[in-house]
């Protein structure tokens, strides 16, 4: 994800005005940014939580004491990151937005703290490839297996499902990654520094509790004929054909799963994504 550029000198640039533009990424402080962006987010969701829900109250939901304070931990964690980054950013650092969880009670907040978690592993291995500096990428995936950590726990521990999807876990691309996060940002500062990122339109399906080989709707902002689904699987992507706003789940899909709507039945890029990502959560058999 981070892209060190290094001067061209005065003989390159006779030849880059010949040259064709090449669409650059990211650079590294606009992925620190990114990543930083993140952490904010998951710093405010666990610490406002924690300050809403009490021992008691999560007594009462029915979990045991040691939960509450392992997410007390998590917390910790999550708090540890910003420093991290916003430190190593210096003055160039993005500052916290403001934002709106939707969680009730305990209960729902360990489910969207299960989510959360996970989207947060996805956002780090998808920008690993895109990491020039390697002193950032090594940064970059102490804090990603932490985050696997917190997915895994709160997956098995406390909602009691299967701590992995499989052998292999999901990469998000920066926009993609954006788009579910931006959910649940209400409004940011005006000095925050602007990230090359967007947020494509939401993805509804119905019921959200699917299950591989059967039909759901899906909604969105868009045609629901000639486009396909792209179900992301660990690092595999298997496209169905959307006909009538309904699609059919392939079957043998397990644990966490993205999906996309996408002009192409091929491949996906941003240029492609018509909407999305939905977020499935499959059983894993034992």
């Amino acid at each position: 994800m981070i892209y060190s550029r290094l001067a061209a000198g005065f003989l390159a640039i006779g030849s880059a005005f010949a040259a064709p533009l090449v669409k650059r990424g990211p650079t590294d402080i606009q992925i620190l940014n990114y990543a930083l962006t993140l952490e904010y987010l998951e710093d405010n969701f666990y610490s406002g939580a924690l300050a809403k829900f009490d021992a008691a109250a999560f007594e009462a939901a029915g979990f045991p004491s040691w939960v509450r304070e392992r997410f007390e931990q998590i917390a910790a964690h999550e708090a540890a990151h910003v420093a991290f980054l916003a430190g190593a950013l210096g003055s160039s650092a993005t500052t916290a937005c403001d934002y709106s969880f939707p969680y009730t009670d305990p209960k729902s907040f360990a489910a969207l703290s299960m989510v959360l978690e996970g989207v947060g592993v996805s956002a780090y291995l998808g920008a690993a490839a895109s990491i020039a500096n390697k002193e950032y990428l090594t940064a970059a995936g102490s804090i990603l297996t932490t985050e696997s950590r917190h997915a895994s726990w709160v997956a098995s521990a406390v909602n009691m499902g299967s701590p992995w999807s499989g052998a292999l876990d999901v990469p998000l691309d920066f926009n993609q990654v954006f788009s579910l996060a931006s959910a649940f940002i209400t409004s940011c500062p005006s000095t925050n520094p602007a990230l090359p990122f967007k947020a494509f339109p939401a993805l509804t399906v119905s019921p959200a509790t699917g299950t591989p080989g059967s039909e759901i709707s899906v909604t969105y902002n868009g045609a629901t004929d000639g486009v396909f689904m792209a179900f992301y699987s660990g690092l595999s992507t298997v496209f169905m054909p959307i006909s009538g706003g309904k699609v059919t789940i392939p079957k043998g899909l397990e644990g966490t799963v993205y999906a996309v709507v996408s002009t192409n039945g091929t491949a996906v890029t941003d240029d492609t994504t018509v909407a999305g990502p939905a977020i499935f959560e499959f059983d894993v058999p034992l």
